[in-house]
């Protein structure tokens, strides 16, 4: 996964994840994830950074759909969306106003937001260290 290009100011927006699978995303049972996340970092790396394994087939890199994500809260605390992302996004399945892909919303506003994670989104395949 691609990490934003640049330093990251300290973590200081709110971000809640809601998990509609969290077992499959995180190993655990709670359904909401509050998390600190810094301006200028992308959902995607918020959450991997804490332990939620949100799906990203291409890498983070805008070339897929697997991140796909609805924000129910906090859209304007986020980057809008782009060209290549609205191409993107028509690809996911469950599409709704607020989807959006977690490695293109990059934090920019003092929250909070609040973030839901489709069932359908998994990491089926997860690497278990050696």
């Amino acid at each position: 996964m691609r990490s934003s290009q640049h330093e990251h100011g300290p973590a200081v927006v709110s971000v809640r994840f809601v998990l509609e699978d969290p077992e499959a995303l995180t190993d655990q049972h709670e359904k909401e994830v509050t998390v600190m996340a810094s301006k200028g970092e992308h959902l995607l790396e918020v959450a991997l950074e804490h332990g939620i394994n949100i799906e990203h087939a291409c890498g983070g890199v805008c070339a897929c759909s697997t991140c796909h994500i609805y924000v129910e809260q906090g859209m304007s605390e986020v980057t809008e969306s782009t060209e290549p992302e609205d191409d993107r996004v028509e690809e996911a399945p469950g599409i709704q106003r607020n989807s959006r892909l977690a490695c293109q919303c990059e934090v920019r506003g003092d929250g909070p937001i609040v973030v839901r994670v489709p069932a359908w989104n998994r990491n089926a395949v997860k690497e278990v260290p050696h």
